[in-house]
């Protein structure tokens, strides 16, 4: 991937994690990076195909983080919290798909269509390390309230400028 191209997915992110998909245009990126307009086109043919592709790295970066931990003997739960925890600190910011889930219905169908993949793919993580003893209803259900736990809590996190908020999110959930 081009520096360029990079570069302009990093001030992409970082502009929509804060304000959300619709504060962000091509020449605020443009302006961010020192470039032509035409630039961020050449890259990104539209917002869309920009969107699509930030919600497929992101996805990517926070599976792999997930896999690292994992691979570092952490238990799975703790290793997702972690996770989560691990995206907060990268950028003081909420999560890019928190961001964008909360404007799905305004985001054009493919973005939000890779926003609820995203979703999905935590959604099914979850499900697939929660005991099998548990019957699939129960573990669909305590699979959306750790997410939402955590997407909350990094919420809060943000709103309230204050870490701890997703501390106390996760040492909760640890207890239950």
């Amino acid at each position: 991937m081009s520096d360029t191209r990079e570069n302009l997915m990093d001030a992409a992110e970082s502009r929509i994690r804060a304000g959300g998909y619709h504060s962000m245009s091509f020449r605020d990126l443009a302006d961010d990076l020192g470039i032509k307009s035409a630039s961020v086109h050449y890259h990104f043919k539209q917002k869309e195909d920009l969107g699509i592709a930030l919600v497929e790295r992101y996805s990517e970066r926070f599976f792999d983080g997930l896999e690292a931990l994992l691979g570092s003997g952490m238990p799975p739960l703790e290793a997702f919290a972690r996770a989560y925890r691990n995206a907060y600190e990268a950028s003081l910011k909420g999560c890019l798909c928190g961001m964008l889930g909360a404007e799905t219905l305004g985001l054009p169908e493919p973005v939000a269509a890779v926003v609820r993949n995203f979703m999905d793919a935590n959604m099914q993580w979850l499900i697939g390390v929660l005991p099998d003893d548990i019957p699939a209803n129960a573990r669909k259900q305590a699979a959306a309230q750790v997410l939402a736990s955590l997407q909350g809590g990094m919420m809060l996190a943000v709103s309230m400028d204050d870490p701890s908020m997703l501390d106390d999110i996760v040492d909760g959930l640890r207890s239950e």
